[in-house]
């Protein structure tokens, strides 16, 4: 059996789109967070419940920024959870505690595990957040505070089948 990892891709809804229609989402190259040996290291005491919670949270963050880059798109941060195969992970070589990886290659629908949406009463402070994510990420404390308040709201978890009705 091929070792599998689970992957969290930051997203945005219309991507979700792409991946529904096209059944694959990605050109050669995506950015997603896992449980890296990296993330590990730096969270030593942590059970592999919070590691995949780590990972999941800061893909949300990453969504954040690929919302700010479509201001188009719904204020709802989006992570697809997917099984792929561990030799298809490219581990970013950096510093401690990073759970960045690539995919070199697109995403199949058949490897998504699950989606992961903000519920549309969130859409006003992740709207908030999207608008401050750039400034935070420059240094800005009032800004970061901003940010963290759209990890206050939980994303809802949808089953693949339900891809079609989120969109």
């Amino acid at each position: 059996m091929t070792d599998v990892v689970r992957v969290y891709v930051p997203a945005t809804v219309p991507m979700l789109a792409v991946l529904r229609d096209s059944g694959s989402l990605g050109n050669g190259e995506l950015v997603a967070h896992a449980v890296t040996p990296s993330l590990r290291e730096w969270y030593a005491e942590g059970d592999e419940e919070e590691l995949e919670y780590v990972a999941f949270t800061r893909a949300a963050q990453t969504a954040l920024q690929l919302l700010h880059h479509d201001p188009a798109a719904a204020r709802r941060r989006v992570v697809v959870s997917a099984d792929v195969p561990a030799a298809r992970v490219a581990r970013e070589s950096g510093e401690l505690g990073t759970s960045l990886v690539r995919l070199p290659q697109t995403l199949s629908l058949k490897e998504v595990a699950a989606v992961h949406v903000d519920s549309t009463d969130a859409a006003e402070v992740v709207g908030a957040a999207v608008d401050a994510v750039e400034a935070a990420l420059a240094g800005d404390a009032d800004a970061q505070f901003t940010v963290d308040g759209a990890e206050d709201h939980e994303l809802e978890w949808y089953a693949v089948s339900e891809l079609g009705e989120l969109i």
